[in-house]
């Protein structure tokens, strides 16, 4: 839940990956759920999950309720914008550790705006309950040679 898609795709190794996998640290300490036990109707990670909720304008939901107060609500919806900035797909869309360092930091600065995240979506056509493994971590599709 924590590879960057590069490595876990091609495995090459970028020195944004480390950057991808704080972004999911920081969505997982953010709303107290583990990325890889996440599962929703709409989503299967904690990222597609997060990205869903951002678009409809409904991130307070992400949020652990313990953290959640209208005086926080400002910058906790900042450190969700950081950590989607952290999670994109392409490592050269993510900010370097020193720039999400600096988000996090100077609440004065506008953030862009995050694009979808990496693993976020699933096609549907694939989502066969039979066609995974028990622990749900490989998938397997059975084509004929």
């Amino acid at each position: 839940g924590y590879m960057s898609p590069e490595y876990a795709l091609r495995g090459l190794f970028s020195i944004k990956s480390d950057v991808f996998s704080f972004g999911v640290l920081l969505l997982e300490t953010l709303s107290s759920k583990k990325n890889s036990h996440f599962y929703n109707t709409d989503s299967l990670t904690l990222l597609g999950h997060a990205w869903n909720l951002w678009n409809d304008g409904r991130t307070c939901e992400l949020m652990d309720p313990i953290l959640q107060n209208e005086a926080s609500y400002p910058i906790l919806k900042r450190y969700v914008n950081v950590a989607l900035l952290c999670v994109q797909e392409n490592a050269a869309d993510r900010p370097t550790m020193s720039e999400v360092v600096s988000m996090l930091s100077n609440e004065i600065v506008n953030l862009p705006s995050p694009q979808q995240p990496a693993f976020s979506c699933v096609n549907s056509a694939n989502m066969q309950p039979d066609a995974f493994s028990v622990n749900c971590v490989t998938h397997s599709v059975m084509d004929a040679r």
